[in-house]
């Protein structure tokens, strides 16, 4: 066994001197330290070692495996450094990066078109208001004359927090921004708003809306809505179609090509639908497009706010952002704009 030990030293010390590359030394590695290398071969034959001789086997066996990860780690540390220096600068990670080297990202095209509605509205004289998404269907349903009965507020066409059968004010996802023109102008009245002299109620509110809708190229259970309202004395359906027309020529060009159809609305008396004809792909010819609806602020919601409806009129629209996005981009499918695939956000 001695002698069986001296040759396997003597056979690993000569074939790892002609070992020239990392491959190599691996090579060699499995065949003598291996778990099937000659080493562990040995060993399995120590068993059979007389008892006298262990002792001095035993011994030789340590030596062996130490002689051998010796020089096993000496030609590593040698191929490491005979190997050729990288070509090339070395690259500091530290380094800030090359803003040239890097996609430059944007906003997404809803928080654009929000942005450029807002710009629009605003330069005709509109304020920004914002409201809770977490509603009661007081401000969602009641305030706005849509009453308990109303088929609008099923459950199964809302998303309801708490159960209607058992809370007397549910809360609820807000189902439009409506929301928030009860809210302003039940702060308004709050403030001392109603009486000879009050400045009007001009707001433009966007936000998102939620609704159980089955999603598909125009609709989707979450979208974005801007709502606008204005209350002031002697405000008319003439007020409402010169604001909605300055709005479409502003925003779409002069070419814009809108209508208003009459329409029902419990929040609005006389209510009309705002159309638009847009063409959504390049091969296919315009059509009117359905952007949101409008109308002169029913008397009945005045009351529920606390503002006389004698002395004050107002008119109130909603529109889809999603809708607008739709028309101003031509784009043919609202699932686009949530699917964030990459390259269709690079185009816009």
């Amino acid at each position: 066994m001695l002698e069986l030990l001296n040759q396997i030293e003597s056979s690993a010390l000569t074939d790892i001197a002609g070992v020239s590359n990392a491959d190599a030394l691996e090579q060699w590695r499995i065949a003598y330290l291996g778990g099937s290398g000659k080493v562990k071969t040995a060993w399995a034959g120590f068993k059979d070692v007389p008892k006298d001789q262990k002792a001095a086997v035993g011994a030789r066996f340590k030596t062996l495996n130490e002689a051998l990860d010796k020089a096993l780690a000496e030609k590593k540390l040698q191929l490491a450094s005979a190997a050729p220096a990288a070509a090339g600068p070395q690259l500091d990670v530290t380094e800030p990066g090359l803003i040239s080297a890097a996609a430059v990202g944007r906003r997404h095209i809803i928080s654009r078109v929000r942005d450029e509605l807002v710009d629009v509205f605003a330069r005709m004289g509109f304020d920004v208001a914002d409201g809770p998404e977490l509603e009661d269907d007081e401000h969602n349903f009641i305030k706005l004359n849509i009453p308990p009965e109303h088929p609008a507020r099923d459950p199964i066409d809302n998303f309801y927090i708490d159960d209607p059968a058992r809370h007397s004010r549910p809360r609820m996802l807000r189902s439009q921004t409506s929301t928030v023109q009860i809210r302003v102008m039940e702060q308004a009245v709050a403030a001392g708003w109603g009486v000879a002299g009050s400045p009007p109620i001009k707001v433009v509110a966007p936000g998102r809306v939620y609704r159980p809708d089955t999603v598909d190229a125009t609709h989707s259970f979450m979208f974005h809505q801007i709502e606008g309202l204005y209350v002031d004395r002697g405000v008319t359906m003439s007020d409402l179609k010169t604001t909605l027309l300055s709005f479409a020529k502003a925003y779409f060009g002069p070419g814009a090509e809108v209508r208003l159809r009459p329409s029902f609305f419990p929040f609005t008396e006389p209510s009309a639908e705002f159309d638009m004809k847009i063409r959504l792909r390049p091969d296919q010819p315009e059509r009117w497009i359905e952007l949101g609806g409008c109308g002169l602020v029913d008397p009945a919601v005045f009351e529920a706010c606390g503002i006389d409806p004698e002395m004050w009129t107002g008119f109130a629209f909603g529109f889809g952002i999603e809708r607008l996005a739709m028309g101003k981009y031509g784009i043919p499918d609202i699932r686009m704009l949530f699917e964030n695939d990459v390259r269709f956000l690079q185009q816009l």
